[in-house]
């Protein structure tokens, strides 16, 4: 819901005030300024969520290109190439599920709940019996967002609450399994190959499933902690910045805008809260979010990036969310398309865009468990 405008204040009033009440009358008028942006806000994600709900597949999923990074690109797999012909994505239709759940839609009530029911029969109708979430040759992101979204809607549906607790419970023992020796994760289950990307969804997924009460093995966690701070940079130009991968094909030379905001909330998840350890990956984040949004305003590095950003920020709360957030958004307002859309044109596509949006801009109000401090 959106927040009421305040009452207009006099400009008479402001001109006249002594210096103390300038500065109380300036902040009455940028909560007034702020309240106004809370209703672009919601009309934003109103469209932006009508445009998902027209999108939605009969079989409850959203369509997206399966791929992976390569370069500046993004790989496009074909699945027809083994004979498959699935029904959709589920790491986006988990996001796009997600995005309704941010905006108070839940499977029992809200004018939505028909697509949060459908996207939770999508998924468990595409888990194997080793709790594996696919479709369409997705691999573990879809696996981690699949998890993450049930481990939010767990508990939200009477008729449905046996079979998401169980489909959940496989999910996350599916997850632990996949962890491979170094600690991490990378597209497949268990390869010797792993990166900061693909382990920051599944740590979080554990999270949000622990936080519920699914039983997780702790020694996989404190894995994850040792594998992100073995990964940080130690010095040089991006001292305390992150590492994308530590083994492997091109180990020790990247690092990017998503890898910091992945290792930041790979440490969160994890339990750690400790500036001292992660302050480099929050100032690299600082010092280039403009030109991430220049560059790339339509690309995953931009939504995928954000995406974690934005919960790293959230987190650190002060001045420095606030910086960020005015940023991302005002950036967020002015893309948006005028049939509710956002685009992503390298990427799985512009429901994976538009569902990350939505998310984003109902950060804020913290009303997904995963948002909140």
């Amino acid at each position: 819901m959106a927040r009421p405008l305040r009452a207009a204040v006099p400009l008479l009033l402001v001109f006249a005030a002594t210096a103390s009440g300038q500065s109380e009358l300036s902040e009455e008028i940028r909560s007034r300024a702020d309240a106004g942006r809370h209703a672009e806000i919601d009309a934003a994600v109103r469209k932006g969520l009508a445009w998902l709900a027209r999108r939605q597949g009969e079989h409850g999923g959203w369509e997206g290109a399966v791929g992976h990074k390569r370069g500046d690109g993004y790989l496009v797999l074909d699945p027809t190439r083994h004979g498959i012909r699935g029904d959709g994505h589920p790491g986006v239709s988990a996001l796009a599920g997600l995005a309704f759940l941010a905006d108070g839609h839940v499977p029992d009530r809200g004018p939505y709940r028909d697509v949060v029911n459908r996207t939770i029969d999508y998924l468990l109708s595409k888990q194997n019996d080793a709790g594996y979430i696919s479709d369409n040759e997705s691999r573990m992101y879809s696996q981690a967002f699949a998890t993450l979204f049930l481990s939010q809607v767990h508990g939200m549906s009477e008729s449905r609450r046996l079979v998401v607790d169980e489909a959940l419970r496989k999910a996350v023992r599916f997850v632990e399994e996949a962890q491979n020796v170094h600690g991490g994760w990378r597209y497949s289950p268990k390869t010797i190959e792993t990166d900061l990307s693909v382990t920051v969804c599944q740590v979080q997924s554990l999270r949000a499933a622990r936080n519920i009460g699914i039983r997780v093995n702790g020694s996989r966690i404190e894995r994850v902690i040792d594998y992100v701070e073995r990964s940080r940079i130690e010095s040089g130009r991006y001292e305390g910045a992150f590492y994308y991968k530590i083994h492997g094909r091109a180990a020790y030379t990247k690092t990017s805008y998503a890898i910091n905001a992945a290792a930041v909330t790979s440490l969160h998840s994890a339990g750690v809260y400790d500036r001292a350890r992660y302050g480099g990956a929050l100032r690299y984040l600082e010092d280039h979010y403009d030109e991430v949004s220049r560059i790339y305003p339509y690309h995953y590095y931009f939504w995928y990036g954000n995406y974690y950003a934005a919960q790293a920020f959230h987190h650190e709360g002060g001045r420095r969310w606030e910086r960020y957030w005015e940023r991302l958004r005002d950036d967020l307002l002015a893309r948006q398309e005028p049939d509710g859309r956002w685009i992503n044109s390298v990427g799985p596509g512009d429901a994976f865009g538009t569902a990350v949006a939505c998310l984003l801009l109902r950060i804020p109000a913290e009303y997904l468990p995963i948002f909140q401090k």
